[in-house]
């Protein structure tokens, strides 16, 4: 039931009030007899029913207008596009890159050579400030020292093995005598650069040549029993910036090589 009838129907009733009641007890009534209407009651009954209908439908249509009024308005959305929010396709014009004038390079080879060779002198260089200062002149057994020996100075200290073990520059220098020499058989002296000049001797092989730059370390020749000798040893000695020899022990020690 709708709010219409709803409000015609309690309308209704209120208007015609106990002839309303009385007509539903008779249609119940038992026996089915009807009463007779009076004209004035019909009459009164339909004006009745006009007001009521008449107001029912005011009422209705105030109910739906004041419906209408209280409904969310519809919220209205706009698809239309920004004109600037599309970039035209292809609206820009290709550029034009511009390349120096190809200049060919004087002397590259040159160039590249003096680079390579500036570079392995610059690892050579730090490769020998990395090498130790001062090295063993041989491995070996320490066999004799420094001092008088058989009535004669033994200036020089021996460290004996086999022969052909390698013996080797004790510090960087300059070979200023290699080959035979009187007693030693075959003879290495090298000066190095605060002047000092280590002597090695006895060798079975001479493997530097006079002038030729050493380091510490470099092989210079291979251990023998030539010369006055009981077996096969390196003797080494050392003179400090030219002077007479001193003890090489001691010397080796202070540069912390051991024997």
């Amino acid at each position: 039931m709708n709010l219409a009838n709803v409000i015609f129907r309690r309308r209704f009733q209120a208007v015609c009030g106990n002839d309303w009641k009385q007509a539903k007890l008779q249609e119940h009534t038992r026996g089915g007899k009807h009463r007779k209407q009076t004209t004035s009651q019909v009459t009164r009954g339909r004006v009745a029913f006009v007001a009521v209908a008449t107001g029912a439908v005011s009422t209705a249509g105030a109910g739906g207008a004041v419906t209408a009024q209280t409904s969310e308005p519809a919220v209205e959305v706009d698809y239309q596009l920004a004109a600037n929010d599309v970039a035209p396709v292809g609206s820009s014009a290709p550029q034009i890159l511009s390349i120096a004038e190809f200049k060919p390079v004087v002397n590259l080879g040159e160039q590249i050579t003096k680079t390579i060779q500036y570079n392995a002198d610059r690892i050579q260089a730090d490769l020998d400030a990395r090498g130790p200062s001062v090295v063993k002149p041989a491995e070996g057994s320490y066999t004799s020292g420094f001092g008088a020996r058989w009535g004669t100075n033994h200036n020089g200290i021996d460290i004996a093995n086999a022969i052909g073990t390698p013996i080797l520059a004790a510090m960087d220098g300059t070979v200023i005598d290699a080959g035979p020499a009187s007693g030693f058989g075959n003879w290495v002296r090298l000066q190095h650069a605060d002047g000092t000049i280590t002597v090695y001797g006895h060798m079975e092989t001479v493997e530097v040549t006079v002038g030729q730059t050493v380091k510490a370390g470099d092989r210079i020749a291979g251990m023998g029993s030539r010369g006055f000798s009981t077996g096969s040893h390196l003797h080494f000695e050392v003179y400090p910036q030219g002077g007479g020899a001193i003890d090489p022990a001691p010397w080796l020690a202070e540069r912390g090589i051991t024997l």
